[in-house]
């Protein structure tokens, strides 16, 4: 199989070759100085001996020798260094454990025509890659790849949508045209470690530093010349790294060819579009589990459990189910990410997902799909599950011995915790990032309904919002350049540094007009529950519930500067101070601290706001509130006391977080209640009248 390389490809690659070979010359040149360099201090170590033999002589002498020897070693590390990747949370298989899966890769490898993988790795995520141990050598003769997959993956895929993405790992290595891209992967690798990898070569510095007071100088003369070619170095490595990550682009959307004509088009763009949410079921799992480190509780099982997490957040969601799994759409998975900002030479090695699925439907590559669930392919892939959770969790500390939560308690205690700490999915996410807007009064619309106010083009206003805003302080950055960079892509136009200042006022004037959008349509909800309300003789329960999430909105930042000042004011306490300052200090702290026992005091008598706090730290925090403590005597730090002040220092953002979260939700239950009942009473028909860009 053959594929022609894009002329973007062909360019990006010589942009990428020639950095390299520029990047030698210079290498080149620093190599002669360092040589240079190293036989001058060396025979001027000796000689410095032979001029007059005595200890003084015979220390100097050996350490300006030295100061050449590592100077030169500095500019050779490199070439005995070996990049040797982690695997302790890999588990290898082989073709007698798994024939079925090694079967399809060999049928991927056969099509692809490259080789087969050294060794084939489980993962725990939701992912799969190639990879390699590497070093300089590498560059000049061929490195068989170990193929790593995530049994998370596998537990979201058919077959045909694992082949897939395993295709596309390939795709990276199987073309001719593709070795450039490997090339210059591994030269950048390199460069990446002459650049930031001396921990070894410093710890030797100062190793011969201690040996003698002479040597120290002398270690600090080697520093001093190997810091200036180390900036040299990591100028030259951004010079080489912004056309490398141009070129990754292009290497991804090759790969995606070679993966559409192995396994067809549609099955790489459906396992695109449904990873992001396989990823977050898998995440969800874990972060799940992670509060359940201190009960000492586990899980047989994570991958049924994210299975079921991903059925139940695309239930959510409203989403179809095709082959068993959650169907998602181009349109649904960009929802809410309305950047159009792209940085091709600092973030951008991989392209978008909807640039990836525009070119795999144009070209539009059908195969016969094998629809069955990928986990199919292995003999027993439950008791390969359970495995791979057991090493998963072996790797926490307990306090005790862990007990495994069965799969019917997990799923009631997620959807629990699910329902309990999101909104109702009847607002489309409106208010998932956003507050009411306290600003709005009633209006004269009487043309409102309920399913235009939260219409998807009205939570598309709010996420568009969200990420001008995000774009804007990036851009920002780059005219101040506190970004360095030389072009970035905005809405498809490329701009260089230079122009990212007039960009602003075009983007402030965007985020003035959708803001105006969004009040008008705030003000119109607001309008709506008003009159609703009123309809419903509710009008006092949603007033009182309206302003009570308001105050407490005005008085959030008021409350959350207690703990900024806090911080401050506790700041000395990593710092070297002196004994009398630092009881002055614990003095002037006082009065702070008694507006913080005041502010938690309320918090700990709510049931609601500490229900996911461990029951020892809300010990901790009565016995803080009740005592008065001493933080510092005889001259030392009481450890014990100061930590109980950190402790109640820090939860305080949770409990200000956690009490604005229930107020905003009981507010929204009042609202959803009352849409509920008039919904049921009288059908509302009649669409809005206000005019809103989408």
């Amino acid at each position: 199989m053959y594929i022609q390389v894009s002329e973007d490809f062909k360019k990006k690659s010589k942009s990428a070759v020639s950095a390299i070979v520029v990047f030698i010359l210079i290498y080149l040149l620093m190599f002669l100085f360092t040589i240079a360099l190293a036989v001058g201090c060396i025979i001027g170590g000796i000689g410095l001996i032979a001029v007059k033999p005595m200890f003084i002589t015979i220390m100097l002498g050996a350490g300006l020798a030295g100061t050449g020897v590592f100077v030169f070693f500095f500019i050779i590390k490199f070439l005995f260094k070996k990049h040797i990747n982690d695997r302790s949370f890999l588990t290898e298989i082989r073709r007698s454990d798994e024939p079925e899966l090694f079967k399809m890769i060999d049928e991927i490898v056969k099509e692809a025509e490259t080789d087969f993988p050294k060794k084939v790795y489980l993962a725990y995520d939701v992912n799969a890659s190639v990879f390699y141990d590497s070093s300089f050598w590498s560059m000049f003769y061929p490195i068989k790849k170990n193929l790593t997959i995530g049994l998370g993956l596998i537990n979201t895929s058919t077959k045909q949508e694992l082949k897939a993405v395993l295709s596309h790992e390939f795709g990276h290595f199987s073309q001719r045209s593709m070795k450039v891209g490997s090339y210059v992967y591994n030269v950048n690798q390199i460069i990446f470690n002459l650049v930031n990898d001396d921990e070894s070569y410093r710890n030797s510095i100062e190793k011969w530093s201690n040996m003698s007071g002479y040597f120290s100088i002398f270690a600090a003369l080697a520093l001093f010349i190997t810091n200036k070619i180390q900036w040299v170095l990591t100028k030259m490595y951004s010079f080489v790294n912004i056309r490398h990550m141009a070129l990754s682009r292009e290497m991804e959307f090759h790969a995606d060819e070679v993966a559409a004509n192995i396994a067809g088009s549609l099955a790489l763009e459906e396992s695109l579009l449904r990873m992001e949410l396989a990823h977050n079921s898998y995440q969800n799992v874990i972060n799940f589990y992670d509060a359940k480190v201190s009960k000492n509780q586990a899980s047989p099982n994570i991958y049924k459990e994210q299975f079921f997490v991903m059925n139940f957040l695309a239930k959510q969601s409203e989403l179809e189910t095709q082959y068993g799994l959650p169907y998602v759409k181009l349109s649904e998975s960009g929802l809410f990410n309305k950047s159009k900002l792209n940085i091709e030479n600092q973030w951008a090695s991989h392209p978008s997902n909807e640039d990836r699925i525009i070119r795999l439907r144009n070209l539009n590559i059908i195969k016969d799909n094998e629809s069955t669930p990928a986990k199919n392919l292995f003999r027993d892939f439950e008791k390969t599950e359970e495995k791979l959770t057991a090493k998963l969790f072996s790797r926490l500390k307990y306090q005790k011995e862990r007990t495994e939560l069965n799969f019917e308690t997990f799923t009631t205690e997620f959807e629990e915790q699910y329902n309990r700490d999101s909104f109702d999915k009847i607002f489309n996410g409106y208010y998932d990032n956003k507050n009411p807007d306290f600003t709005v009064t009633e209006n004269s619309n009487d043309n409102l309904s309920f399913e235009e106010l939260f219409s998807k083009d009205k939570v598309e206003l709010v996420y568009t919002l969200l990420a001008l805003e995000n774009d804007k302080k990036t851009i920002e950055a780059i005219a101040k350049k506190e970004i360095i960079l030389k072009t970035f892509d905005y809405d498809g136009k490329k701009y260089n540094s230079g122009e990212a200042g007039k960009l602003v006022p075009q983007l402030n004037d965007t985020i003035s007009e959708i803001k105006q959008q969004i009040h008008q349509n705030d003000s119109d909800i607001y309008t709506y529950f008003l009159k609703s309300s009123a309809v419903l003789n509710r009008k006092n329960e949603f007033e009182n519930s309206y302003r009570n999430f308001e105050e407490y909105d005005g008085k959030y930042e008021d409350k959350y500067i207690l703990y900024s000042e806090l911080i401050n004011a506790t700041s000395f306490i990593n710092e070297k101070t002196q004994f009398e300052q630092i009881k002055k200090n614990f003095t002037n702290l006082k009065p702070l601290e008694t507006k913080l026992k005041n502010e938690i005091l309320p918090y700990l008598e709510n049931t609601q706001v500490v229900d996911d706090i461990e029951e020892q730290t809300l010990k901790d925090l009565k016995y803080y509130i009740e005592n008065e403590l001493v933080y510092f005597s005889s001259d030392q730090y009481i450890t014990a006391n100061l930590q109980l002040l950190i402790t109640a220092i820090n939860i305080l953002p949770y409990f200000l977080h956690k009490q604005y979260f229930l107020i905003k939700k009981e507010f929204l239950t009042v609202i959803k209640d009352i849409e509920t009942i008039k919904s049921v009473s009288e059908p509302i028909t009649i669409s809005t009248t206000s005019n809103f860009a989408p």
